[in-house]
């Protein structure tokens, strides 16, 4: 093999490699995006479930309220006919 063809080879060959290099970093970039992406969206997730939880604890707690402080509908409808049972009876 001649020096300028020896030559020729090894500039090919560090091209390559440069070429790797680059699609490398890129790859690497376009991984480091995605997992901020994600982090994101999973951070977002995190904050919708504690806003659901937190949500469903004060349903909760108001129909716990209801039941507490407000006879509901049906335990006055019940009521009500207890009381109309009462005076067909008598």
């Amino acid at each position: 093999m001649t020096d300028p063809e020896l030559r020729q080879l090894v500039e090919s060959n560090a091209r390559t490699a440069q070429a790797m290099l680059d699609t490398m970093a890129e790859a690497r970039l376009e991984r480091e995006e995605a997992r901020g992406e994600f982090q994101a969206g999973m951070q977002r997730l995190e904050e919708a479930i504690q806003r659901l939880t937190t949500l469903q604890a004060g349903i909760v707690q108001l129909l716990a309220s209801l039941d507490e402080d407000r006879p509901t509908v049906l335990r006055k409808l019940t009521s009500i006919d207890n009381k109309v049972d009462h005076l067909l009876d008598a």
